[in-house]
């Protein structure tokens, strides 16, 4: 009997194994991912790097900054034909072909433009080098001198990247302007750095013409546009792009190559302060960030597709496809304004470019992808009941599965919900994106996520500045982790410095604390004619690492950081964000509006503090959706939407979802604005109240908004 009782036992015992192992596998490869991830260095600290003292990490796989990949390439136009025979006969420029142009007229009377848009038609690398040696001999035809500057004025589009090879193919330097530029900063840009020729689209040429008598140097203008303004300035002489290239092509005259230490680009910022200043941007500066990225992107490759929809005259967007053009992925452009099948400039009925494009890869900056989770949230809201309910449960599975339980949504159970919940979501970007890059400002710890899961791709999260040449730090695709930007790349130091009057030093615990500096091959050479504010803000310094022989530039960036355990960094601050409070307390402006910014009811916020008052305020530009939509339900009536947004009730409604949100961000008491202005009119480029990448030019929006914020101290 006992014998019998033993068997019996020793018989469930071995049955049971299999579902033992089916539980205790699983639990051990998660906790042994989660050590691996715990101990993986992404970063490792680094000593005698010289300059001011400060705590300095740099990328774990390399001792020294990276300044070219390649052993013979130390130029821009040099890695580019290189890639271009290489890779001569795959696609590279798409544009997508203009079947018709039609005015809509609204229900309140107004115009609007839609565009009928068509497939996208593609240029080779063989092509497209073919056409960059056209423009460059065209160039010359047309009397521009190698030692004149030429600018780039213009919305992205494959002629501008054409246009762009094609200078540094004679060792012209390219001023870079964006096309939403007002007149005064457009003015300033162009004399500033004393430009012969501008290439330009329609459009722009328009502003010229408003602005020519002010123009100084331009002798020549090159429209993108076959068709251009008959009334153009008699004092400049204007080509099409086309007939550029035609000249170009019957008189081929031989490349003149730049040195890695001649300035490439001269990009102007969006002016967020006062008038743009320019960066000078060496061949070897853009080289080092290139070479840099291509290091811990993995699996880039020629099954990619890359979406062109941002500013080429913003470094993220022009060291982007600088990348893609050397691996040999093919760029789709597209524009902000046709990008979705929903876009206001496509007609109805009409794919959008990413539906088009199907790419899978893209850049973002952080505001694009705030507005994509909202408009997202407000559709999974307005549905409501079971549509709700089922997608709030799909994302909770999900998200426990990203933040690493074993018991979230794996496996079938993860392609069930890809299936039933998040493909139609992912279809609004076309359903094939692998991996996203954001960058240009600190993207919030939800947004990433919601990101990551309803788009079901990683987001490489990186810090870097124009001065950086977008070259600072980077999140690894393995990296999980949100609200931080990632270890040093290949090519930079990243420094924390002392900042004792913020509070804010590297003997913190348990995290070091400070001012970011970045040192490396990717430092730029400062601002173009302003002496005085390259010495504040570079600096070089002797050290004794082997890179250092000739003293290293240190970018002072101007942003608060602290350093994690594994060497990535986080920002937590900007000393120019940080005012004083009456009392002493400290308000970083730009950490309450990331936080406020959750709230449903913000398309924009400005947090403003007066150092005279114990309480700070804030401008609200309102979501009209979302606050229509409200006001519906609650049955309240108005005759229009400023006057909704000057009721009283409105305002409290959104002031109740900001106080909401601001507990849910753990803010201070004093870090919650006290009052609100509720504004109906959005903040866009166009307007000159944000930049092109989207970021409040905050002194322009208190002079504009100046008897609010007033009225709001005083009531």
């Amino acid at each position: 009997m006992l014998e019998e009782l033993f068997i019996s036992h020793i018989l469930f015992v071995l049955k049971m194994i299999p579902y033992a192992a089916g539980v205790i596998v699983p639990l051990a490869l998660t906790l042994l991912v989660r050590n691996s991830k715990k101990e993986k260095k992404r970063g490792v600290v680094v000593d005698d790097v010289g300059g001011e003292p400060g705590h300095t990490i740099r990328n774990h796989r390399f001792t020294d900054p990276v300044s070219s990949h390649w052993v013979d390439i130390s130029t821009l136009p040099e890695l580019f034909e290189v890639s271009c025979k290489v890779h001569s006969d795959r696609f590279f420029l798409g544009t997508r072909k203009l079947i018709s142009r039609e005015m809509e007229t609204s229900e309140d009377g107004k115009t609007f433009e839609k565009l009928h848009l068509g497939d996208y038609e593609w240029m080779t690398f063989g092509k497209t080098l073919e056409a960059v040696c056209n423009f460059a001999s065209g160039l010359v035809q047309i009397g521009h001198e190698s030692e004149e500057r030429v600018a780039i004025f213009a919305d992205t589009r494959e002629e501008w990247f054409i246009s762009l090879q094609g200078c540094f193919r004679r060792n012209v330097t390219v001023v870079t302007i964006y096309s939403s530029l007002g007149e005064e900063a457009l003015c300033h840009s162009l004399n500033e750095t004393e430009v012969t020729t501008v290439i330009c689209g329609n459009k722009e040429l328009k502003k010229l013409i408003d602005i020519g008598q002010q123009l100084e140097t331009v002798k020549r203008v090159i429209c993108m546009d076959d068709e251009f303004p008959s009334d153009a300035n008699s004092a400049w002489k204007t080509t099409s792009f086309a007939d550029v290239q035609k000249l170009g092509r019957e008189n081929p005259v031989d490349p003149k190559f730049p040195l890695s230490a001649d300035v490439a680009v001269i990009m102007y910022t969006s002016g967020s302060t006062g008038l743009p200043k320019g960066v000078m941007m060496t061949h070897g500066n853009v080289l080092a960030t290139v070479s840099a990225v291509m290091t811990i992107v993995p699996d880039l490759g020629k099954r990619d597709l890359y979406m062109a929809y941002l500013p080429l005259a913003h470094i993220l967007e022009l060291a982007a496809e600088s990348v893609m053009a050397t691996i040999g992925i093919a760029i789709g452009y597209g524009s902000p304004l046709t990008l979705t099948d929903t876009s206001s400039k496509i007609k109805k009925g009409t794919k959008g470019d990413v539906s088009a494009l199907k790419p899978t890869i893209m850049t973002a900056v952080p505001a694009i992808l705030d507005r994509v989770r909202d408009g997202v949230r407000k559709k999974v809201d307005a549905k409501g009941g079971v549509a709700k309910k089922l997608f709030d449960f799909a994302y909770a599975r999900r998200l426990s599965a990203i933040n690493g339980s074993w018991l979230g949504a794996w496996g079938l159970e993860k392609l069930l919900w890809d299936l039933l919940v998040f493909g139609k979501i992912r279809a609004v970007l076309g359903g094939q994106i692998r991996y996203l890059l954001s960058g240009g400002a600190p993207l919030s710890g939800d947004t990433q996520r919601f990101i990551n899961i309803c788009v079901g791709a990683p987001i490489g999260q990186g810090y870097g500045l124009t001065e950086t040449c977008a070259g600072g730090t980077f999140s690894e695709f393995d990296d999980t982790s949100v609200g931080r930007v990632g270890a040093p790349l290949p090519c930079s130091f990243v420094k924390l410095i002392d900042w004792p009057e913020g509070g804010y030093l590297i003997s913190d615990k348990p995290m070091p604390r400070g001012e970011i500096v970045i040192g490396g091959s990717n430092i730029t050479l400062g601002y173009f004619k302003n002496e005085e504010k390259t010495k504040e803000v570079y600096k070089v310094a002797k050290s004794t690492l082997s890179v250092d022989e000739k003293g290293m530039r240190w970018f002072y960036t101007g942003d608060i950081g602290q350093f994690h355990p594994d060497g990535c960094l986080e920002i937590i601050d900007r000393k120019k964000d940080i005012v004083k409070l009456q009392h002493g307390e400290y308000v970083s402006l730009g950490k309450v509006e990331a936080a406020l910014s959750i709230s449903p009811y913000v398309d924009n916020i400005m947090v403003h503090a007066d150092p005279y008052y114990s309480y700070c305020v804030a401008l609200v530009v309102a979501s009209q959706q979302t606050l229509e939509g409200w006001a519906s339900k609650q049955a309240i009536e108005s005759t229009n939407y400023e006057d909704l947004c000057a009721k009283e009730e409105t305002v409290k409604e959104v002031y109740a979802s900001l106080v909401k949100a601001a507990k849910q961000s753990r803010l201070q008491k004093f870090e919650i604005p006290a009052k609100i202005k509720l504004l109906a009119t959005p903040w866009t480029p166009e307007s000159g109240l944000v930049t092109a990448a989207l970021k409040l030019k905050r002194d322009v929006i208190k002079k504009e908004f100046a008897e609010d914020l007033t009225k709001l101290y005083a009531t």
